[in-house]
């Protein structure tokens, strides 16, 4: 099982365009330090976000050159796939692909996929029917 991942970007907004995005499934921002706290961090910025009580995606602020990645978070139901998509595409996060099922994948998966503006693939999905 993965603990957690993190993400390089070159804007700090991003945080908040992931907190819009992933406010349906409960997540939120769990700590955030800058080198002036830590003068020996890798980078000038980090952000952790996830539901509950800890930090599972990393955003850190990068200003090289990025390679997109994709994540992919898991919901609960059908639903909260949708309400992910939309609030993502209401916080300005691009579509890249609506909420819909994926039977190349499965016959239950529901997925609902957004780009950053660093390319980064945010994907929510459920895999019940």
């Amino acid at each position: 099982m993965i603990d957690h991942v993190t993400v390089p970007v070159t804007s700090r907004r991003v945080k908040d365009l992931y907190l819009a995005a992933l406010a349906p499934l409960g997540w939120k921002l769990h700590m955030e330090f800058t080198r002036d706290q830590i003068p020996d961090m890798p980078a000038p910025w980090f952000a952790g976000i996830g539901p509950q009580a800890r930090p599972v995606l990393w955003l850190r602020e990068d200003s090289g050159g990025i390679t997109p990645i994709h994540v992919a978070i898991t919901a609960a139901t059908r639903a909260d796939v949708d309400a992910f998509h939309a609030a993502a595409l209401k916080a300005g996060l691009r579509d890249h692909g609506g909420p819909g099922l994926r039977p190349h994948y499965h016959p239950n998966y529901y997925g609902g996929f957004v780009l950053d503006a660093d390319g980064h693939n945010l994907e929510v999905v459920c895999h019940e029917g």
